[in-house]
């Protein structure tokens, strides 16, 4: 059975090569990017697409006005003041 110290030293040793293995593999991988990149002609959108589509707000249009302020509303969401509670029927546009 082998001691504490000298595992320890295998393993710093193993670590070593870990990291130098890294390396080497590492710049033969970007190469490899690189030229495929460079024949296809490819961009930053082509190999990293945005995960979220681009959100497009619709406006509604009003479907009620208020005669004597001119205020609207869409009818969508909590009520204003001058229509809560009342016939909306003559507020209809």
């Amino acid at each position: 059975m082998s001691s504490y110290k000298a595992l320890l030293q295998q393993r710093e040793q193993l670590e070593q090569q870990i990291q130098q293995a890294r390396k080497a593999e590492l710049s033969e991988a970007v190469a490899k990017v690189r030229a495929l990149v460079t024949e296809y002609d490819l961009t930053q959108e082509d190999v990293f697409p945005s995960s979220k589509p681009k959100a497009t707000r619709q406006t509604v249009a009003p479907k009620y006005r208020d005669s004597a302020t001119g205020a609207t509303w869409t009818g969508r969401g909590k009520p204003p003041k001058w229509i809560d509670g009342k016939d909306r029927a003559q507020y209809e546009i």
